[in-house]
């Protein structure tokens, strides 16, 4: 039996350029629903749209460093290989010796954090309490690994793939 699901799927992808002018357009996160809808055939909820705006609107503050060149480009919603996980925010371009480089960016909006004993795992306010979830970071480098194993160009070393997270 064939396997007719796509390899990987990115459900916004643009330049840093494009990306802010869109920002700056469109009210961006009916954008986003309307694209991930369109890419997956499958909606979102309510809680997912407002972190697309809340959460995105903190990238382009970050993206506004005239540093960061305007044709970096920039992936949101990428599916992460032999996985339905989802990478939040991926900048990609060339860093400083100029090696292809994706950094992996898991965003969170989270008021408030607690320690675990488990490895890996924090508590924090989600749903209608205070409930155990996956450190950013871990998650993020998480995704990484999945890329590593199943992507060719980053296996090889054709990438280089930096995993972070941007709390707020």
């Amino acid at each position: 039996m064939q396997n007719d699901k796509p390899t990987h799927i990115l459900v916004y992808s643009a330049t840093k350029a494009q990306f802010l002018s869109d920002f700056d357009k469109f009210e961006f996160e009916e954008l986003m629903f309307e694209r991930y809808l369109a890419v997956t055939g499958k909606k979102v909820g309510k809680q997912e749209v407002a972190s697309w705006k809340n959460s995105l609107y903190e990238m382009t503050r970050v993206l506004r460093d005239a540093e960061i060149p305007d044709q970096a480009g920039v992936g949101i919603e990428l599916f992460a290989p032999q996985s339905l996980s989802r990478v939040d925010f991926t900048l990609s371009g060339f860093d400083e010796q100029g090696q292809k480089t994706a950094v992996l960016v898991e965003l969170k909006q989270w008021s408030a954090v607690e320690l675990t004993d488990k490895d890996a795992v924090v508590k924090t306010l989600l749903g209608r309490g205070l409930n155990e979830a996956l450190h950013p970071s871990y998650q993020a480098w998480s995704y990484a690994n999945l890329f590593e194993g199943f992507n060719e160009a980053v296996a090889t070393g054709d990438i280089h793939v930096v995993a972070c997270a941007y709390a707020q």
